[in-house]
């Protein structure tokens, strides 16, 4: 059974995927001012992520 500490640790791993699928799309794919973009949210992935990461134990 999956308990408040289990979810966040999914949400946490899947956050820390999407954002480093996010960085390596403006990485490798743009070129352009979109790449910049794309970085920037799988940035703002790995913050949100971190925070979920702190919040266990603690919720």
């Amino acid at each position: 059974m999956m308990n408040k500490n289990t979810v966040l640790a999914w949400a946490t791993f899947i956050m820390i995927l999407v954002g480093l699928g996010l960085i390596a799309l403006g990485a490798f794919k743009y070129d352009d001012v979109a790449g910049w973009g794309f970085a920037a949210v799988g940035i703002g992935f790995f913050a949100i992520a971190w925070v979920f990461n702190a919040l266990k134990g603690r919720v």
